[in-house]
C-alpha cells in the first residue's frame, strides 16, 4: 500500500512538472494557482509515561499520543461566501512499525459568510466541547483529567452552526443525526451554546441534551469564564448532569517567551448514594524548541474515595469495581513528550 501511494505521488508530480513546462504562466497566475491548492498539515507525537496506582501496579509506556495527517481547503463561492472542507486522520500508531492504520478524526464540509456565520456537516469537535470544555482539552496527555460532566453527544454525524459575532455575542448549535440503520433507534441529540467576549473577558454557556440512548437522558449544563491578562490566562469551569456528577475546574496558563506553564485543579462529585468524590491536580511545562517542534512535561496527581481500581477505571454511578482487583484512592502519572508538526 505504501509503495502504491508513493508511486502515485511520483506520477502526479511528474505530470504536474510536464504540464508546467509546456505552459507559460505569469507570476500572478502561478501565485493564484498555488493559492488554490489544498493545505496539507500534520504532526508526529511521542510520549513516555509512568503510571502508578498507590498500592497497585506501576507501568511505563512509550506511545503515539495522537499523531495526525490532514488536508483542508477553502474557496470563494460568491462575494462574501466561502466554501471549506477538512479531513484529518489520526491513530497511526507511530510508535510501532506494524500499526493497524489511521482513523478519521475530523471530516467535514461547510460554508461561511460574514453576514450569516458558518454551517458545517460531518465529524468535528462538538459545540459543547469547543464552548465550555477547555481544561480537559488543553493538556497533551489528559489521562487523569476529569473532563466535563458526562456530555455524551459525540463528534460524528453532526450538523453544526455558529453565528457571526453580535457585539461580542456568538451563538452556536449542533444536532447529531443517528439513524435507525446504525445499530440503534433513531435519535437527534442536540447542543446549544452562547459565547460572549469583551476585552479580556470570555463567558460561555452550553447545554447537551444527551438524547442518544446511553440510559441517562438528563441534560448536561456547562459554564466557562476565562480572563486574559498579558501573558496569563485563567479559566474556571462548572459542569453538571443529574444522575451523573458535578465537576468544577480552575486552570492558569502562563506564557514566558518560548515556554508555557500550566496548573489546574479539577474536582468532581458523583450523583450516587455514596456521593463519591475525586480530584486531579495537573502541572504542565512546555518549551517550543522551534517553529515546528516542542517538548513538554506533564504531571498528574489524582485522588478520591477509592476511585481507581487496578484496571484504571474511574468510579461513577453506573459501574462497580472488580473487588478482586483491588481499589486505591491515589493515582499519579508523569509524562514526557515531543511533538513535531508542520
Amino acid at each position: 500500500m505504501k509503495k502504491t501511494i508513493l508511486a502515485s505521488a511520483i506520477a502526479a508530480a511528474t505530470f504536474s512538472g510536464a504540464a508546467m513546462a509546456q505552459s507559460t504562466l505569469s507570476a500572478s497566475e502561478l501565485a493564484a494557482k498555488m493559492d488554490s491548492m489544498p493545505t496539507v498539515y500534520g504532526n508526529i507525537q511521542y510520549v513516555l509515561t509512568h503510571d502508578n496506582v498507590d498500592g497497585g501496579p506501576s507501568e511505563v509506556e512509550h506511545a503515539d499520543n495522537g499523531s495526525t495527517l490532514g488536508v483542508m481547503h477553502d474557496h470563494e463561492i460568491a462575494p462574501g461566501i466561502t466554501g471549506f472542507f477538512k479531513l484529518e486522520l489520526d491513530g497511526f500508531g507511530a510508535d510501532e512499525k506494524d500499526s493497524d492504520g489511521a482513523n478519521i478524526d475530523e471530516a467535514y464540509i461547510g460554508v461561511k459568510g460574514d453576514s450569516f456565520g458558518q454551517v458545517w456537516i460531518g465529524s468535528d469537535d462538538s459545540t459543547y466541547e469547543s464552548a465550555v470544555d477547555e481544561i480537559a482539552q488543553f493538556y497533551e496527555v489528559a489521562t487523569l483529567s476529569i473532563g466535563a460532566a458526562g456530555y455524551s453527544t459525540g463528534e460524528g454525524d453532526l450538523i453544526q452552526y455558529r453565528s457571526p459575532s453580535f457585539s461580542g455575542l456568538t451563538l452556536g448549535g449542533a444536532v447529531q443525526v443517528n439513524g435507525d440503520g446504525e445499530g440503534g433507534d433513531k435519535s437527534y441529540p442536540y447542543q446549544l451554546a452562547a459565547m460572549y467576549e469583551v476585552d479580556a473577558l470570555e463567558l460561555a454557556f452550553a447545554v447537551d441534551s444527551n438524547d442518544n440512548g446511553d440510559g441517562n437522558n438528563e441534560n448536561t449544563y456547562g459554564l466557562r469564564a476565562s480572563y486574559n491578562l498579558d501573558n496569563l490566562r485563567v479559566t474556571g469551569e462548572f459542569h453538571t448532569r443529574k444522575d451523573a456528577y458535578d465537576k468544577f475546574g480552575l486552570m492558569g496558563v502562563y506564557t514566558l517567551g518560548k515556554n508555557q506553564f500550566a496548573l489546574s485543579y479539577e474536582m468532581a462529585e458523583a450523583d450516587n448514594s455514596d456521593s463519591t468524590e475525586w480530584d486531579t491536580i495537573t502541572l504542565q511545562a512546555l518549551h517550543n524548541v522551534s517553529d515546528h517542534l516542542y517538548v513538554y512535561f506533564e504531571g498528574y496527581i489524582g485522588g478520591g474515595d477509592d476511585v481507581y481500581d487496578y484496571k484504571f477505571n474511574r468510579a461513577d454511578d453506573t459501574k462497580k469495581f472488580d473487588e478482586t482487583a483491588g481499589v486505591s484512592d491515589e493515582r499519579t502519572i508523569a509524562a514526557v513528550g515531543a511533538v513535531y508538526y508542520f
